[in-house]
């Protein structure tokens, strides 16, 4: 079976609302790329969130366009059915021209569409980077590359002047051409009525279950491997650290063995 133009994957996923919710995973190697592409994933995201998970960064803020590059590129190789996501980090999308010379760099690295943070605010960026034929996946709510200015972690949506504001950050968004919006960290209630007003598919993480049309989640998170911090909002599917580290301890407890008993 040929595969899926870029289109046809981003129109199969349009489809599949109000039919089945919209799966999307972070994958920041070829390995996890590949496993997670062939378990049927319809999303993989180079998400900044690598900052934390691979590179040991305290926040999304100290992860460089080169940093998702180079990801990208190893994601790239190991998907082939999934839509292939890359972020666009912190400062590399200041201004329309700058974000278009991002936005295809990642393409150039294997990406099939690129994520940037904000709605009302960069609706002029996500405009510049569709009518250069590049996707666009939107992401409102919480911002985690704004946290320093915007208050940290915090719920968005609590108040009906926060709620108004993201509800014009999605029409703003599908306006500008993005062809999904991720809603981070907001009250279901909230999350919900952005799903039944918004034309483009949505895709929650820390907004509810079952509020959007989708989820994304960071994968470290879903498998637990990265035991040291998990979101509240995180489901645990398995126990990766924990795996890793018994069998680790397990093979330096063979090394004192005598050679005959490693046979």
């Amino acid at each position: 079976m040929p595969a899926m133009s870029t289109q046809e994957k981003i129109q199969a996923i349009a489809a599949c609302r109000g039919v089945r919710p919209v799966s999307q995973l972070t994958a920041y190697d070829y390995p996890t790329a590949r496993l997670l592409d062939e378990a049927g994933i319809d999303m993989l995201l180079v998400g900044d969130s690598l900052g934390m998970m691979v590179l040991g960064f305290p926040d999304t803020t100290s992860v460089t366009l080169e940093h998702i590059l180079h990801h990208t590129a190893a994601v790239a190789r190991g998907c082939s059915r999934a839509l292939l996501v890359a972020d666009m980090p912190i400062h590399s999308y200041d201004t329309p021209e700058q974000a278009v010379r991002s936005a295809r760099a990642l393409v150039d690295a294997g990406a099939e569409a690129v994520k940037l943070e904000g709605g009302t605010a960069v609706q002029d960026r996500i405009r510049a980077i569709t009518r250069d034929g590049i996707p666009v996946q939107a992401h409102i709510g919480l911002l985690p590359q704004h946290i320093k200015e915007d208050g940290g972690y915090r719920m968005r949506g609590k108040t009906d002047s926060e709620a108004q504001a993201l509800l014009a950050d999605v029409a703003a968004v599908a306006d500008a051409g993005a062809f999904s919006v991720v809603i981070e960290c907001t009250r279901p209630e909230v999350a919900a009525r952005i799903t039944a007003a918004s034309p483009i598919i949505t895709i929650g993480i820390g907004a509810g279950h079952s509020t959007c049309d989708g989820e994304v989640q960071v994968i470290h998170d879903l498998i637990g491997a990265f035991p040291w911090f998990t979101p509240r909002f995180a489901i645990q599917h398995a126990s990766v650290a924990t795996s890793i580290s018994d069998a680790v301890k397990k093979w330096k407890d063979d090394l004192l063995l005598p050679p005959a008993k490693h046979r």
